[in-house]
């Protein structure tokens, strides 16, 4: 069966293996209809439908009652250049068809646990955006009228700064007023969403990934909690291939005897792609561990903090070619950052056995 789902609306497409029958018919969008319309079909059934906003609570309730159910990737579904009919009956039947041959590129069905963390931290993302844009606001209001601080912005002392500025006209000083609590308001909602991250990331079962990602320099809690929850299970990964399920690998078009390559493909969790980026610029400095970071790494084992050792000072010599040979630094940053990635995984992937013998070893 192949699900084109929509917020009001689920279209269906089931394929008889055993007589090649097609139907398709037209479903209520509650999950509790689609599971028992599935349970009533013979068995066994397969369910497949693409990933989008509507969530994954479908797959979880017909996984639950022992029906397998794949979510696609939309991005990865091939269209035939020539396919100028999309419509939601077409979509279900294609999704059912692939699903017949086994040619569905699935993505893994988070748990609740993850999907509420993932929450928190997309939450947190949203935060930071919307008092980046807030601050940009502000700024540019004092800037039409002549205003600029010369020195570090949105310090204690620009707080103060900001807050003796007075104008003439009352609406310029209305717009002032709120632009100003409009900042404060967002910037208290970040700091109560850094409490909550905090917090759970001692707490959760993400606490022991969480605290060795934490032992590489760049990466703090806040950091090691988000790529903890936005890449979820680990192991699907190797240290090869978790660039490129970030985006972090470049695009190519090679045909016969001609190899071009561009840009990085920038696919899959853009914000688990930025949280690494950020974190490579700190490797751009000469590794002086610092009192934070020699905290971090305290309560890890011998195998962790050498890993996290030879990851920190190989990132910064990685830095420094990059420099010698010319390249501008935002292209290093990326390339820094594909290599932490694997070392990100590295660490990530380190259970309890295996550095109890590296430490024996």
């Amino acid at each position: 069966m192949g699900l084109d789902v929509h917020a009001r609306s689920v279209v269906g497409c089931m394929i008889d293996n055993e007589a090649g029958e097609i139907a398709t018919l037209r479903l209520s969008p509650r999950t509790e209809a689609i599971v028992d319309w599935v349970r009533s079909l013979p068995e066994p059934a397969a369910v497949a439908y693409e990933a989008g906003p509507t969530g994954f609570g479908l797959a979880r309730a017909l996984l639950a009652v022992g029906v397998r159910c794949e979510v696609v990737a939309p991005a990865k579904l091939e269209r035939p250049p020539g396919d100028r009919v999309k419509t939601d009956r077409r979509d279900a039947e294609r999704l059912a068809r692939l699903l017949r041959i086994g040619e569905l590129p699935s993505v893994r069905v988070p748990t609740e646990a993850e999907e509420a963390a993932r929450d928190l931290v997309r939450a947190r993302e949203d935060a930071r955006g919307d008092l980046m844009r807030a601050r940009h606001r502000l700024s540019k209001l004092l800037l039409r009228h002549g205003l600029v601080w010369e020195q570090s912005a949105w310090t204690g002392a620009h707080e103060a700064w900001l807050r003796s500025q007075r104008f003439d006209r009352v609406g310029v000083q209305l717009a002032f007023d709120e632009a100003f609590d409009a900042v404060l308001s967002v910037h208290a909602r970040r700091d109560r969403l850094d409490a909550a991250i905090t917090e759970m990331a001692a707490t959760s079962s993400f606490a022991p990934i969480v605290d060795r990602l934490c032992c590489l320099r760049g990466i703090g809690v806040l950091t090691g909690f988000g790529l903890a929850v936005e890449i979820g299970d680990w192991h699907r990964f190797t240290g090869s291939t978790i660039g490129s399920y970030l985006g972090l690998v470049p695009s190519e078009s090679s045909s016969g005897a001609r190899r071009a390559q561009g840009s990085i493909t920038k696919t899959g969790n853009s914000h688990a792609r930025r949280l690494l980026v950020e974190a490579a610029w700190h490797h751009r400095k000469p590794y002086r561990p610092s009192r934070d970071l020699l905290r971090r790494r305290a309560g890890q084992s011998a195998a962790v903090r050498d890993r996290a050792e030879r990851g920190n000072r190989r990132l910064h010599r990685r830095w420094t070619r990059l420099d010698a040979r010319g390249k501008r630094s935002t292209i290093s940053a990326v390339a820094v950052a594909r290599e932490l990635a694997g070392w990100t995984w590295s660490l990530a992937v380190m259970d309890s056995a295996v550095m109890d013998s590296a430490v024996m070893d």
